[in-house]
């Protein structure tokens, strides 16, 4: 018997750690909320554009199973499944598809249809990074959530690192007015939290509509002729093309009188994910050679 024991003790020893309970993973996504799976999540939804960068970035491309509309970046999200529109969701094919984890956006998505989502209880992260080092927090709370924790880690601090040396390069005590352009008819604009406005400051420019409370607030030529900004930045697609040429008529703004008038893809700088850096690389150029003109002068 002593001799049975001898052989099956080990054994059972070695059973242990398989026994022991797996510990939850836990993140707090962006509007606070603290999310816990029980396992990495193998099914996941996207329900804005942003999102679905994101997880790309994050490595979780074989689990991304549904999108919405505009996910178009990169390339091969295009052929993703359809949920519905940002605001507007498909939660009838949401529902069907049987997600372990959807993220959502926290401004961009409808609130009601959101909270549907919990209720029926699907485990939803809300991302709406605050700042452009919240883009790397997205990253690895998304890396966590996939268990893809060591990859996304990695392209977290490889976006950190670049932030910061662009940071250096465009540390400035000549801060210029910038107006940027949202959309044309009617005209919108962004506020001092949206990330765009970060991104205007991180370049050395100071909005001009930053003291407005909405975050893409609506606002009229002749409260920019009042601000009299020293660029106006435009956030362009092949459809926008001519609305730098309908600046042109209202000489009294600086911007227009010095030819300040600047494009950038909108995808790249209206979207909080590793590609904004290429978008802020080209505004930093653009304010920094009004800045040389301002010199001049």
């Amino acid at each position: 018997m002593k001799n049975r024991f001898k052989y099956i003790l080990p054994s059972l020893l070695l059973l242990l750690p398989l026994c022991a309970p797996v510990k939850a993973i836990e993140v707090i996504d962006d509007a606070g909320v603290q999310i816990e799976l029980k396992q990495p999540a193998q099914r996941v939804i996207s329900l804005s554009p942003h999102i679905t960068e994101l997880l790309y970035a994050a490595g979780a491309k074989e689990k991304i199973i549904a999108a919405v509309d505009f996910s178009n970046y990169p390339p091969e999200a295009k052929s993703l499944p359809r949920v519905g529109s940002g605001y507007q969701l498909d939660l009838e094919a949401i529902i069907g598809l049987k997600a372990d984890l959807i993220v959502g956006w926290k401004s961009g998505n409808n609130p009601a249809q959101l909270e549907q989502l919990k209720k029926m209880g699907f485990k939803l992260y809300l991302s709406e990074p605050k700042d452009l080092r919240g883009i790397a927090k997205n990253l690895r709370d998304l890396g966590a959530l996939l268990g893809n924790k060591t990859n996304a880690a990695q392209q977290a601090s490889t976006f950190l690192a670049q932030l910061e040396k662009l940071e250096k390069e465009n540390n400035s005590n000549i801060k210029l007015k910038v107006f940027y352009q949202v959309w044309d008819k009617p005209l919108f604009t962004v506020n001092g939290k949206h990330m765009i406005s970060r991104v205007i400051e991180l370049c050395g420019g100071e909005n001009v509509f930053k003291a407005l409370t909405t975050l893409s607030p609506q606002v009229d030529i002749e409260a920019v002729i009042a601000k009299n900004p020293q660029l106006i930045i435009a956030g362009l697609s092949k459809e926008r093309e001519n609305w730098l040429t309908d600046w042109k008529k209202w000489t009294s703004i600086d911007a227009v009188k010095n030819n300040q008038l600047y494009g950038i893809n909108a995808d790249l700088i209206v979207r909080q994910t590793p590609r904004i850096l290429l978008g802020a690389r080209k505004m930093c150029q653009q304010i920094a050679q009004a800045r040389k003109l301002q010199m001049l002068h």
